[in-house]
């Protein structure tokens, strides 16, 4: 590919990423009951609401999931797929393939974020603890729902906390076994055709 090309899928990558980026945050934010007078939550909110707001009025959640939000992260995620494949001169991708890829991309996309979630806040706690911020209030919420069953197995010992090891552990291999051959998979249905002929 050229560099113009190379640039434009940058471009749509990044700006495409961000915006679901948000989305999720907002749906992990939701799920975990998380403080939705923080900050950050109120930032979250405003760069999300006008898209989620028309369609919520005809989607409705469903047992404490937002649908309207997956509607549109998924339907994001499928248009950023969409518009990289022509970027890249590829034929058109079959329904069911882009549909697959793009939900196994937002599969991925949840479980960085706790990864990372749970990450940061483990450096927090060694460079600066105790110190509240909004961030690390906000990460600490997110993480909750992992590091507690991680507590259980793995309780803290002589005043240091390995949960978040093990949680990290947890989720990198849930990553190996389950979505690197989910993706590995749903990618070979996005060109079935090329895929018979070798290419």
């Amino acid at each position: 590919m050229n560099p113009v090309s190379n640039a434009g899928i940058f471009l749509v990558s990044t700006l495409f990423g961000l915006y679901i980026l948000a989305f999720m945050l907002r749906l992990i934010l939701q799920m975990v009951r998380a403080d939705f007078y923080n900050p950050v939550s109120q930032f979250i909110v405003k760069v999300t609401n006008p898209l989620l707001k028309p369609l919520r009025r005809v989607v409705p959640g469903l047992g404490g999931i937002d649908l309207a939000s997956v509607l549109i992260m998924l339907g994001l995620q499928m248009l950023e797929l969409l518009i990289i494949t022509q970027i890249r001169n590829f034929p058109l991708p079959e329904v069911l393939g882009l549909v697959l890829v793009a939900a196994v991309e937002l599969l991925s996309l949840a479980l960085y974020v706790f990864l990372f979630a749970i990450f940061i806040l483990a450096l927090l706690s060694w460079i600066n603890p105790g110190t509240y911020n909004p961030v690390s209030h906000l990460l600490a919420q997110i993480s909750e729902p992992i590091l507690r069953p991680a507590r259980r197995i793995l309780p803290p010992m002589s005043g240091f906390d390995l949960s978040p090891m093990l949680a990290m552990l947890g989720l990198w291999l849930l990553k190996l076994l389950l979505l690197d051959p989910l993706a590995y998979w749903a990618n070979g249905l996005l060109y079935p055709t090329l895929r018979q002929l070798g290419m």
